[in-house]
């Protein structure tokens, strides 16, 4: 049976996946053609002031993408411990028969402003993000480096403006962008693409509710930093999912070191 999709027969670690953009991303890949190694901590931590997602929902997320006939080797994992991280890949590697693209998806965030982030806080927010984002980078290589491959690493319209009122999280989101571009030019040789992209506000878990409450009560003067350009408030999963699918796919074969924004045009504000 020939395989059909933009994506047909890749297989792609997607972290973060049991819920919101990384559930979308898993979907829309397997949805045109692609096998699933999909990764999340499934358990909640102290810094955050939201939960995060739980086993049951990296379950839901596996029967979704075998909805469409594709397979999903599922592992809990926190992206934090890079031996961990990297025994799940190769595993799932393993299962899959190899490894075409890796999405690193997973992220924290919390709020405050600059003289009530703690360190703690500062401490969870770039190991997650930006140390975790890494982490998945480095368990992919290995398995990409024969035969190329794409690198997806999930900024945020924050890794591109100086987004207020998040510091760590704004810190760790520019450092994804220079590990990004450092990458894309040690593997080019190797053909294997790194590319970033730019969520604006995306309507999933991770919406620590001060934020909100520090806009509106706190610091309404920095609110118009957040406005979008387009006239919506927030952006869908699925729209990052498609810039996703597209840096995923053969049609970006030639694309590395680009930031892709999909932000309703926040940045240029």
């Amino acid at each position: 049976m020939t395989q059909t999709g933009r994506v047909a027969g890749k297989r792609v670690l997607v972290t973060g996946a049991a819920r919101g953009m990384g559930r979308s991303h898993a979907v829309r890949l397997a949805e045109e053609g692609a096998d699933l190694i999909l990764v999340d901590i499934c358990e909640s931590l102290p810094e955050l002031e939201y939960p995060l997602s739980t086993p049951e929902e990296l379950d839901e997320t596996v029967q979704l993408v075998e909805k469409f006939g594709r397979r999903a080797e599922r592992y809990v994992v926190d992206i934090r411990d890079a031996a961990a991280l990297a025994e799940a890949v190769n595993c799932g590697v393993e299962q899959l028969g190899g490894l075409d693209a890796a999405v690193s998806n997973a992220g924290v965030l919390t709020a405050g402003t600059w003289d009530t982030t703690t360190p703690e806080q500062w401490r969870t927010v770039v190991d997650v993000n930006l140390i975790g984002t890494w982490n998945t980078c480095a368990a992919a290589l290995p398995h990409l480096v024969d035969h190329g491959g794409s690198l997806v690493n999930i900024s945020s319209a924050a890794g591109i403006k100086g987004s207020p009122l998040h510091l760590p999280y704004t810190a760790a989101k520019h450092g994804v962008v220079g590990l990004s571009r450092a990458l894309a030019n040690e593997l080019a040789a190797v053909s294997v693409r790194v590319n970033t992209v730019h969520p604006t506000g995306v309507e999933t878990g991770m919406q620590p509710a001060s934020l909100h409450g520090l806009l509106r009560e706190g610091r309404p003067d920095l609110a118009p930093i957040f406005q979008n350009a387009l006239p919506i408030v927030m952006a869908e999963a699925i729209d990052i999912s498609n810039a996703v699918l597209y840096l995923v796919s053969d049609e970006s074969r030639y694309v590395t070191g680009t930031e892709l924004k999909v932000d309703a045009g926040v940045t240029i504000r």
